[in-house]
């Protein structure tokens, strides 16, 4: 039962992050700009927070500078992206090898392996919920989670609701089925791409943060290890639907939890239990890519 517990309280924190990326690029992917850059935007995120609270201990400009910056890289993959018509995959991968360049670089500089806060503790970011912390099974699965994580799957909820019952969400899905429908109706579909970019970016910088700051007190390099990509798979598999493309993100998480919990009795094996997540989401794209495309029969000219 204690094995159990600890499963299910790791996939509500290892999903957090995963979640906070995909409901927030969902919005580019539904405007038909693919997001790549989620991963360094989320390093982004991590970094800036650590470094910022390490020479500064105020928590307020720590949180705030990894938001500023990120949406900074936002705004520069926007305007290479959408407004110079650049390659999205190409502007996407620059900032992902490039943040963690930067991080590199400082970390060089400061002859340092990596950030450690030595002036806060995760259990200060901790938040016990009274009522449901003192439910037997349940509390010890919901209870004691960062702000920004019981954010993530809040976030669930609001971003299906901005999606599909605001003017926003609905104008964003428009630009990206039909663009030049769009512009015909008279809007401005540069500037909701803009926008849809920088909600992606947002999210991405309180996943970085959920996931360095939070619930480490520390920044290791590359210490995002791939769940940018993930959360594009995620929203592929999902079709850009909050609920659905979350769960997939929830499905990584157990993934991950199985792996940590699995591996601390498994010795000189333990290595081999991180590869499930990453394993399992290969043959969940794989499949689901089988199932959409197993009827569509593409047919040739002839000439």
């Amino acid at each position: 039962m204690a094995l159990l517990n600890s499963i299910l309280y790791d996939t509500v924190y290892h999903s957090a992050p995963i979640i906070l990326c995909v409901i927030g690029g969902i919005f580019a992917y539904k405007a038909n700009v693919l997001n790549i850059a989620l991963e360094g935007m989320m390093l982004n995120g991590a970094f800036i927070s650590v470094l910022v609270m390490y020479f500064t201990g105020n928590i307020f400009f720590a949180i705030s500078s990894a938001i500023i910056t990120t949406l900074l890289l936002g705004l520069i993959f926007s305007y290479f992206g959408v407004s110079k018509a650049g390659n999205v995959i190409v502007i996407g991968l620059g900032i992902n090898f490039i943040v963690p360049a930067i991080a590199k670089f400082v970390l060089n500089m400061m002859g340092m392996s990596n950030i450690s806060l030595q002036n806060v503790s995760v259990s200060d970011f901790k938040i016990h919920i009274p009522i449901i912390g003192s439910i037997k099974i349940v509390g010890s699965i919901l209870s004691g989670h960062t702000f920004i994580t019981y954010l993530a799957f809040i976030g669930i909820a609001i971003m299906s609701v901005i999606m599909y019952q605001t003017k926003f969400g609905i104008y964003v899905r428009v630009v990206g089925e039909n663009e030049e429908a769009a512009i015909s109706l008279g809007l401005r579909t540069k500037l909701y791409k803009y926008m849809a970019i920088l909600l992606g970016a947002l999210c991405a910088a309180l996943a970085g943060i959920n996931l360095s700051f939070e619930r480490m007190c520390m920044y290791t390099n590359d210490m995002t290890a791939g769940r940018g990509f993930i959360a594009i798979a995620a929203i592929y598999c999902g079709g850009g639907k909050p609920v659905e493309s979350s769960l997939y993100a929830i499905l990584f998480g157990v993934s991950r939890a199985l792996a940590v919990n699995l591996s601390i009795n498994a010795g000189a094996m333990a290595g081999i239990f991180d590869t499930i997540p990453y394993v399992i989401m290969v043959s969940v794209l794989a499949t689901v890519s089988y199932m959409k495309f197993k009827n569509v029969r593409v047919r040739g000219y002839s000439f």
